[in-house]
């Protein structure tokens, strides 16, 4: 009977031990690693708010927090979505990410309504704003279909010269040219030529006329397919 005893209270006395060790700081911090989940973390730190290891474990929580938004923002796939996860984690691990995810879907749609439009003034406002986009090169033939003539302005051996020339121009003939641009030299030519944004041939002639009354000389060129800054004189 008194061995009996002296067993059972050994029994007791490791199951005690035991349930210690098991409910220690070190197996709490064990076990909530290996489950690596945000619930896990926060009763970690329920139960040893002084542990060492808190901030670690509130930094895993963080972790596991901005994971899971750049998930849902994936999922979602759409602009709002990653505007929200930006919102909530502006420099978060995936900040860049989804900077680049709005930027690709913004220009998506950009280049879905200039294509909806098919107009010049539509595929300029798309250059303008993603002058860098896949689709750039397309819309720069879109427009040379829709508007393939320009106003050759002039020529000139300085590219400074030139400038000078496009502005003063641009603002003299606000009215009439919507818009006045530089181009370097190019083949065997040696001069930068200041030319008219592109534009129909009826509006090319119309506008050349305009010019020419106010005694500035004009010609109206039409861009040939192969190549945009191949001109032919008509």
């Amino acid at each position: 009977m008194k061995k009996t005893s002296l067993g059972f209270y050994a029994a007791c006395i490791l199951a005690a031990a035991a349930l210690t060790a098991c409910s220690s700081p070190n197996a709490a911090w064990n076990q909530a690693s290996s489950k690596n989940t945000v619930a896990a973390y926060q009763n970690f730190i329920q139960h040893y708010p002084a542990d060492p290891r808190v901030q670690q474990a509130r930094n895993r929580i963080g972790t596991l927090k901005d994971a899971q938004a750049w998930s849902a923002a994936v999922s979602a796939g759409t602009v709002t979505a990653y505007q929200q996860y930006l919102q909530q984690y502006p420099d978060g691990a995936h900040a860049a990410g989804a900077q680049s995810a709005i930027t690709k879907l913004e220009q998506t749609a950009a280049w879905q309504s200039a294509q909806s439009a098919a107009t010049v003034a539509a595929y300029r406002s798309f250059l303008r704003n993603y002058p860098n986009a896949p689709q750039a090169d397309q819309a720069q033939a879109e427009i040379n279909k829709l508007a393939p003539y320009q106003l050759l302005l002039g020529g000139y051996r300085s590219a400074t010269v030139a400038q000078a020339a496009a502005r003063r121009l641009k603002k003299k003939f606000a009215g009439v040219l919507a818009d006045v641009v530089v181009l370097p030299p190019s083949g065997k030519s040696k001069r930068s030529e200041v030319r008219s944004s592109q534009m129909s041939k009826s509006a090319a002639q119309a506008a050349c006329r305009k010019l020419r009354r106010a005694h500035q000389s004009c010609s109206v060129v039409k861009i040939r397919a192969s190549a945009s800054s191949s001109l032919s004189t008509i």
